[in-house]
């Protein structure tokens, strides 16, 4: 499997996070990014998990409630990519895709968009 140190794949998430346009990312709210080594036991393999509200679903009353959680799973990215440029595309479109979530959009809809 490829390495990648746990603080280069975490810079790697924070670069793909400054490619969201700034109007985009102005309206995230209420929301933590994270990067964890793999997925918990008994979890289907995933790169990313979305857990929260999203914003389109979001009313009058939603408050006091704890950050939504974006988690990106660095050992599932490493295992299926060949080189590092692999890992930079891999984690930008699954920070994407869960940022997504995020905003409402629907796996379906992602997978339409080529953010699969």
């Amino acid at each position: 499997m490829l390495e990648v140190p746990l603080a280069q794949f975490e810079d790697l998430v924070s670069e793909a996070l400054d490619t969201i346009p700034d109007e985009l990312a102005a309206l995230m709210s209420n929301c933590v990014v994270l990067v964890e080594d793999d997925v918990p036991p008994g979890t289907p393999s995933l790169l990313g998990l979305y857990e929260g509200t999203p914003l389109t679903e979001r009313d009058y009353g939603y408050s006091g409630v704890l950050p939504d959680r974006i988690t990106i799973y660095r050992l599932p990215i490493l295992a299926m990519c060949r080189d590092l440029a692999d890992v930079v595309a891999e984690v930008r479109i699954t920070v994407v895709h869960e940022v997504a979530h995020h905003f409402g959009i629907h796996e379906e809809r992602l997978h339409d968009l080529g953010w699969g």
